[in-house]
């Protein structure tokens, strides 16, 4: 995953992926804050064998997710011109 479209999508990640994954506290998003190494990290920590399976299912939800954070940042961009 791109770091920096994970930052972009960040807002509605951590929505969804606090109610799929309920080990995962206001806290550890915070200290995350859109950073996917960070997230990572945390997820490590919390999940350990079901690491894994975490991060498949954050991969998936960005794929089912990316169009609309692409059309996105095309619209921020032709804002900007």
């Amino acid at each position: 995953m791109d770091e920096e479209q994970f930052k972009g999508s960040w807002q509605q990640f951590k929505g969804e992926v606090k109610n799929k994954w309920g080990r995962l506290t206001d806290k550890d998003l915070l200290e995350a804050e859109g950073d996917y190494i960070k997230f990572l990290g945390i997820v490590q920590k919390k999940y350990g064998d079901r690491n894994a399976e975490v991060n498949r299912w954050a991969e998936e939800w960005y794929e089912r997710h990316a169009s609309i954070f692409t059309k996105e940042a095309q619209s921020r961009s032709k804002n900007r011109t």
